[in-house]
């Protein structure tokens, strides 16, 4: 880890309180479209936070018609915005539990290319009946087999990475040889879940492993955690509930046999900030549609910036967190108040590196040796 607070902010859509695409001013229409997207990354690189955790979900649209009626893929929209954006992460959310990890080894390499090494993917898992059902998936299985499906598809993808070795490329136009086979793997990984050969299809990336954001709030999510995770999002809706997850993820980190202090814990911290949010927060929870409970999720903080700054020096000081990931309730607003509002109150507090390298370098992880080559 690199021993300076980390700073990320999550956006999707209009953010996430229900109600929110409903304000006034808010083109329900333009959420759709790529430049949307692009402002809102392009206004948190100007306040240089690390990275933009871009959501996602297999839930199907609600039958409330006041719910915004879909969401894009967050790939696609990373995938977008990271050249048009440069001097920051963009970590997409990535539903493993009916997709196969030999897809998305290759999307998420992908996407590193297009990013020139800034690029991460936190995967996540499905639930219900009615996700299953759109891949005709028998399930929802139970949270303990979940997440073990989902350490074997991180596994498996973390493999096809490296079944590239970093020259296997030789492009010697000359005699047509393109790719040294020698330099290339199979995995032959056979596992609960999975039973994949390889190698990939796409070379390895510039990180060579793309950072893994994994949630840390289950009980069995934190032996995949302790064994995967480059950084882990945890909530809580008090600081003390905060340092307690941060301890755990910690604990499962160590018993994994790895360094807990190279793991970065944040903190998710829903925002609405400026002297009229209390307000604002009323007309929302009117908006939001049916049976939509607005209620917080984590840690949520509606008023000035200055007092959630002190709350959040609050949280550094007892050990509750190594960052923050900034879940603004509304958007396009929200990232506004996050970097005009929030971070010059944190002033010292937030030192701005510069982003000259990739997104490993940024949380001070070195870039992972291949697995399968000789040296």
């Amino acid at each position: 880890m690199s021993g300076r607070l980390h700073l990320a902010v999550e956006l999707g859509a209009a953010g996430r309180h229900p109600g929110a695409w409903r304000l006034p001013g808010v083109d329900p229409d333009r959420l759709f479209g790529a430049e949307h997207h692009v402002d809102l990354v392009r206004t948190a690189a100007r306040g240089g936070l690390d990275l933009v955790a871009l959501p996602d979900s297999l839930l199907p649209p609600s039958d409330d018609p006041a719910a915004l009626p879909g969401t894009l893929d967050a790939v696609a929209i990373a995938a977008r915005v990271a050249p048009a954006v440069p001097g920051i992460g963009v970590v997409p959310t990535v539903t493993v539990t009916h997709t196969e990890p030999f897809h998305l080894s290759k999307a998420i390499a992908t996407l590193d290319f297009v990013a020139t090494g800034r690029a991460g993917w936190a995967p996540e898992v499905s639930r219900t009946r009615a996700e299953a059902d759109l891949f005709g998936r028998t399930g929802p299985a139970g949270p303990a087999a979940l997440w073990r499906e989902t350490g074997e598809v991180i596994e498996v993808v973390a493999r096809l990475w490296d079944s590239w070795e970093d020259d296997a490329e030789i492009r010697d136009a000359p005699t047509g040889r393109f790719v040294d086979r020698e330099k290339l793997h199979y995995i032959d990984f056979d596992g609960e879940f999975f039973s994949v050969k390889g190698p990939s299809i796409t070379p390895r990336s510039p990180q060579g492993q793309p950072l893994t954001v994994l949630r840390g709030d289950e009980p069995e999510a934190l032996p995949v955690v302790g064994r995967h995770a480059d950084v882990v999002r945890v909530a809580a809706d008090t600081i003390a509930g905060a340092a307690q997850a941060r301890d755990r993820v910690r604990a499962a980190v160590a018993e994994a046999g790895r360094d807990p202090d190279r793991v970065a814990v944040l903190l998710d911290v829903e925002t609405l900030l400026g002297p009229d949010a209390a307000e604002r927060l009323g007309r929302l929870d009117a908006l939001a549609p049916a049976g939509a409970d607005p209620a917080p999720s984590t840690l949520r903080h509606v008023g000035a910036p200055e007092e959630l700054a002190a709350l959040l020096r609050d949280a550094v000081g007892e050990r509750a967190a190594d960052g923050f990931v900034f879940v603004p309730l509304a958007l396009p607003s929200g990232i506004g108040e996050i970097v005009d509002g929030l971070l010059p109150a944190l002033g010292d507090a937030v030192v701005p590196a510069p982003y000259d390298g990739s997104l490993r370098d940024r949380f001070g992880l070195a870039r992972p040796a291949n697995r399968y080559a000789v040296t």
